[in-house]
């Protein structure tokens, strides 16, 4: 029967250290970007309950800021599924890393492109998030008129 050497078990740990650590990071931004899924989504259902009492530019400000919710919830979730994905890729880098050093395979190569694509789905997540703050960022810029500014001369 095959049983894998206590040593080369404890050096695999050990390589495998750093990516754990990165799954680590990784769940602390995935929970950043939930809890930023759930307050957009908080917002879009009180102005759906605003959005049928409303009139004139009230509505059209209504309607404007529920466009703008429904881009960041699809923005939002794309980052949540890429940085996700980064999580997935990190599990297959590491369940690799213990495959090939039990069985003495020679996948060095399939390790590194997983750990690539990975740094690169996580990435395009963290940009996405970049994007999605963006974007909130514009929506709740306070106008003019309700700042009640006084002219200077």
């Amino acid at each position: 029967m095959f049983a894998p050497v206590l040593s080369t078990v404890a050096e695999t740990i050990q390589v495998s250290i750093a990516p754990v650590f990165l799954l680590a990071g990784i769940g602390g931004i995935l929970n950043v970007m939930t809890g930023r899924l759930a307050r957009i989504i908080d917002r879009a259902r009180s102005l759906e309950q605003l959005h049928p009492r409303s009139t004139g530019p009230e509505h059209d400000r209504h309607v404007w800021e529920l466009r703008r919710i429904d881009r960041r919830i699809t923005v939002i979730n794309a980052a949540i599924v890429l940085v996700t994905a980064s999580a997935v890729m990190i599990c297959i880098v590491v369940a690799l890393m213990f495959i090939a050093s039990l069985i003495k395979l020679a996948i060095g190569t399939v390790v590194a492109v997983a750990f690539i694509l990975s740094m690169l789905a996580l990435m395009l997540g963290l940009f996405a998030f970049l994007v999605e703050v963006r974007l909130s960022l514009k929506a709740i810029h306070i106008r003019s008129e309700l700042l009640e500014l006084e002219q200077r001369p």
